[in-house]
């Protein structure tokens, strides 16, 4: 074992060649994965609702008094017994099977082990998943073949041995609460009360995995805090995060200030803001006070696809025509355009974000009430004058709310910039030049082989958080408007 540690180190060393043969655990043995328990499960559930309902549908129609609960709660009430114990189970056993399978079967290989260091078990039990898993074995791997071939079988048997608990623990779940219906049975009050736990626990979920990325960010960044100065990162004017192979070279402990990021991240949102903001609007009043019933069914599907179009065919259309043709005018008109611009990726942004803005103005406008619209009718002014001086007025809130809404997505915004702005990181105010963002250097920065220690790579941590706080206070401060539009209103 100790020697097949060490050819494994003179591969990755290149002292010995290791070409991939086509060794692999064979598919043999019982072909039960984890997964297939949740078909019996399933099965059962809805068994278990077809069953509680046809007996309290028999109850109701034997007895003449009224029962707790209709029919289909109680059979809610069944395909919960059923679901969720089982359910539970399934969920425990993916958790906790990982480790208790590696430590059985480490307990059962021990005289194999010999008396490998932490370490080397673990890139050992490693290479043993990997080939189980389906992975290729190489030739200096071959005599590891047969144990993983056993770590495969046992790992078949614990799927079996899943799918046999949850099929019991479920078959008892149905068996139980279909006995226990009777015209008393508060079914509903179970259900609901079912319900709402399971609604807590997804939200839950949802904050602790939003307090998770918080903090997996906050961590990160601050190791990088540690390396690089706070004022350097915040107020710094040159981003080279690239570090010197040699000591003796120029910038060899980097350079990370990021206003350059952030003004190029403004500089696009800006520019795709004064895009959207005017066409959204326009098409948002057009359609909700102007347009017929006809026009409206057309135009606003049309618009929403808009909404549904994957990035990276924005950015093809942004390095291929907008980007192009914005080089063009510009050299028509003396000016010095950079084949990728600031402007072209602005542009293309705000095509991108017309539906959030029309969508949502529209359905602000669409919520001013009536009243205000006669109101103004009725003293005398014109439909436009209505829109212009009432309307407007008193969907404002709703309206800012909404721009907000769409640059928190402008800004977020990756693949336009990268096929369109370019990743150079220039302080500048001139749109016509190329510029790069800060979620662009994130991508930067993380591609590739890296190593989680050196500012470069933590320097994405440090953007990442920044952003986050940045779109944030974005969308607090867009719900807040809207939230204060609807208290006005009502």
């Amino acid at each position: 074992m100790q020697l097949d540690i060490q050819n494994e180190n003179n591969e990755k060393n290149g002292a010995v060649s290791s070409h991939h043969v086509g060794w692999q655990v064979p598919a043999n043995g019982l072909p039960m994965s984890s997964q297939t328990a949740l078909y019996p499960l399933f099965l059962l559930s809805l068994a278990a609702f077809f069953l509680g309902y046809v007996k309290a549908n028999a109850l109701v129609t034997e007895n003449s008094k009224a029962v707790g609960s209709r029919p289909p709660y109680h059979g809610w009430y069944c395909l919960f017994w059923t679901l969720l114990p089982g359910m539970i189970l399934f969920v425990l056993w993916h958790v906790l099977q990982g480790t208790l399978l590696d430590r059985l079967f480490l307990a059962s290989m021990a005289d194999q082990i010999g008396n490998l260091s932490p370490e080397e078990t673990q890139l050992w039990m490693a290479r043993i998943r990997r080939i189980a898993g389906g992975g290729m074995a190489m030739e200096s791997q071959a005599d590891l073949l047969t144990v993983a071939a056993e770590y495969h079988r046992t790992a078949q048997y614990s799927g079996l041995l899943l799918t046999i608990l949850v099929t019991a623990l479920s078959a008892w779940g149905l068996h139980r609460s279909w006995r226990k219906i009777s015209p008393e049975l508060p079914a509903r009050h179970f259900v609901e009360k079912t319900v709402l736990v399971i609604l807590g626990i997804g939200s839950a979920l949802s904050f602790l995995i939003t307090l998770g990325i918080v903090l997996s960010l906050l961590f990160e960044a601050l190791r990088f805090f540690q390396k690089v100065p706070f004022g350097d990162f915040f107020l710094g004017l040159h981003w080279s995060p690239q570090t010197a192979i040699r000591t003796d070279q120029v910038g060899g402990s980097g350079e990370f200030g990021a206003i350059p990021l952030f003004a190029g991240t403004f500089m696009i949102m800006l520019i795709a803001l004064s895009m959207a903001a005017p066409v959204g609007l326009a098409a948002a009043v057009y359609l909700a006070e102007f347009a017929r019933p006809r026009v409206r069914a057309l135009a606003k599907p049309a618009l929403e696809i808009l909404a549904g179009i994957p990035t990276v065919v924005y950015g093809f259309f942004a390095a291929l025509i907008v980007a192009p043709a914005i080089a063009r005018m510009g050299g028509w008109l003396g000016l010095n355009v950079a084949s990728e611009s600031a402007l072209a990726a602005g542009l293309v942004m705000g095509i991108m974000i017309i539906p959030f803005v029309s969508s949502l103005t529209d359905d602000v406008i669409s919520a001013v009430p009536q009243a205000l619209r006669d109101g103004s009718l009725a003293l005398g002014a014109t439909h436009a004058e209505t829109v212009l001086r009432v309307v407007l007025p008193a969907a404002l809130p709703g309206i800012v709310g909404a721009l907000l809404l769409a640059v928190s997505r402008a800004v977020g915004e990756t693949m336009i910039v990268v096929m369109s702005a370019g990743l150079a990181a220039n302080l500048t105010g001139n749109p016509l030049n190329s510029m790069t963002t800060v979620t662009v250097q994130i991508v930067t920065l993380l591609v590739g082989d890296q190593e989680f220690d050196s500012p470069k790579t933590l320097a994405a941590f440090a953007l990442g958080l920044t952003l986050f706080f940045i779109t944030l206070t974005l969308n607090v401060v867009a719900l807040a408007v809207v939230r204060k539009y609807h208290e006005e209103e009502h």
